[in-house]
């Protein structure tokens, strides 16, 4: 079983990418006019943190991971909660 330091890590980190890179939250979103819009609510770093504070490190970052690979131009998008 992961600990919960290795629990609250994952989420500060996601958070940082959030704040920082991300197209979506960061702070390149005003400067990314044509991108930085997810198909998919919530985005795929909200998702995967939301999937580690309701599953867990591993099971969270696993169902982070599927959902990325979801994320291609042939699917259509939409609400998907963890």
């Amino acid at each position: 079983m992961v600990s919960a330091p290795f629990k609250y890590t994952a989420l500060f980190l996601i958070r940082v990418y959030q704040k920082t890179i991300s197209p979506d939250h960061g702070v390149f979103k005003g400067f990314l006019r044509n991108f930085g819009f997810c198909k998919y609510e919530p985005t795929c770093s909200e998702y995967t943190y939301r999937a580690i504070v309701k599953y867990g490190v591993i099971r969270g970052i696993f169902k982070g991971a599927w959902r990325i690979l979801r994320c291609n131009p042939w699917s259509k998008g939409g609400v998907d909660e963890p």
